[in-house]
């Protein structure tokens, strides 16, 4: 085991007498994704021994996240902004404009985050960047122990916890589920999930275009979700970029992976009205089918779950990665001054810390993503009207630009203190 001992009064009462050194770790992380790396990284930080189970997960080429404000004071705290700020966007912009066929669309909207004090929204960058940055800090630090072998079977105890891999077996005080939305850790757990799917796939790409993005994401709702398009730093092949993540129906989604790369820019140009110009595909085509997932509570005994372990929802207002993100800082939190961090009580404690949060950014972004696809007039008018009211009323506009940028009662602490200096 690597990293700094962890002091006697916490782990050396706690560890089990009978487990070797060489397979004890305090806390095991199940998952090398995004939540799960930030996890690690913030827990090792309080002293705590910490093993990640699961190779790096980079997503494919065509994903990026886009981090918001809280995010990045969190992973300023971490040690990763100051790596991975150069290769960021800024957002200084959000636009959401409604071209569905309805006759109570509002204008288009645009939020800017000067008007809530803030020089951006927050950053997009590419999701394997982001993610083989943690694990480089993770490895250079010497502080995690990471086998890169996913866990096969969890058997929990009342004073401990042992999961099986191809590795071998190892044991800890606390699992922290970040191994996705079929997650093994919550299903030998006996989680139960609520779970349903959309008639939707998102096409996601990296685009070149000929016009700057102005450091401003636009979001085009359509009938068969949103079209969103979120700014890139340039390269010095393709100066104007931006990430496109697109949502259609399953027989569309086909369609367009079957065009060649020319016609499918073509078609989402078209859609959008050329506002970035001629596009240029420059990655391929991803597509991921529409899910929705949330389990029945986020821990159980010696389990945490964190990202999609816990919850899962399409990809609007980027509030996926972030939610995950709040998750991973909670629970290090939650655990920071636990002797035992997967007793009831530290783990009751992270439960309560998030629970409010996460119910309301799972409802939020499906009760939008459900009213776009209905074709009942009294939805359309109610959209209508809430788009309407945040573009003529200042002051619910900016509790709502906040509200999305990070909730405004009960963020982590690291999330609240201080500021992320700029890019």
């Amino acid at each position: 085991m690597r990293g700094s001992p962890h002091p006697p009064s916490l782990s050396a009462r706690i560890r089990p007498k009978t487990y070797s050194m060489n397979t004890y770790t305090d806390i095991i992380v199940a998952g090398a994704g995004a939540a799960g790396l930030a996890s690690a990284l913030a827990i090792s930080q309080s002293g705590r021994s910490v093993r990640v189970i699961g190779k790096p997960d980079v997503g494919g080429a065509s994903r990026t996240v886009a981090l918001f404000d809280g995010s990045i004071r969190f992973l300023e705290a971490l040690g990763v902004w100051e790596r991975i700020a150069p290769r960021c966007a800024r957002l200084r912009g959000m636009r959401i404009v409604d071209i569905t066929d309805s006759i109570f669309r509002a204008p288009p909207t645009l939020f800017n985050a000067g008007e809530i004090g803030l020089e951006a929204f927050g950053w997009n960058i590419e999701n394997s960047l982001l993610v083989a940055t943690m694990a480089e800090l993770l490895a250079e630090r010497g502080q995690v122990d990471i086998t890169q072998t996913l866990g096969k079977a969890y058997d929990f105890q009342p004073d401990h916890v042992r999961v099986e891999t191809d590795e071998g077996a190892f044991t800890g005080q606390l699992i922290v589920a970040a191994d996705g939305r079929r997650s093994i850790a919550r299903r030998d757990a006996r989680i139960q999930t609520q779970n349903w799917d959309y008639p939707q796939i998102a096409l996601t790409a990296i685009l070149g275009h000929t016009r700057p993005h102005m450091e401003i994401s636009t979001e085009f709702h359509t009938r068969q979700g949103p079209c969103t398009f979120v700014p890139l730093p340039g390269t010095d092949d393709a100066p104007h970029r931006s990430s496109l993540v697109w949502m259609m129906t399953p027989s569309e989604a086909r369609r367009r992976q079957a065009l060649a790369p020319d016609a499918f820019a073509k078609e989402a140009s078209e859609l959008t009205y050329n506002y970035l110009g001629t596009l240029t595909p420059l990655t391929p085509i991803g597509a991921v089918p529409m899910e929705g997932l949330s389990a029945r509570t986020l821990t159980a005994p010696r389990l945490a779950l964190v990202g999609e372990a816990a919850h899962v929802f399409p990809p609007i207002g980027a509030q996926g990665l972030n939610l995950g993100l709040r998750d991973a800082a909670h629970l290090a939190q939650a655990i920071s001054d636990a002797d035992d961090p997967g007793a009831a009580g530290p783990l009751d404690a992270y439960s309560r810390l998030r629970g409010g949060d996460v119910a309301s950014r799972s409802f939020g972004v499906d009760t939008l993503n459900r009213a776009l696809l209905s074709p009942f007039a009294p939805v359309d008018v109610l959209r209508g009207a809430g788009l309407h009211a945040l573009r003529q009323f200042g002051p619910l506009r900016r509790l709502a630009m906040r509200e999305g940028v990070m909730p405004q009662r009960g963020a982590p602490l690291v999330m609240r203190q201080g500021v992320a200096e700029n890019a």
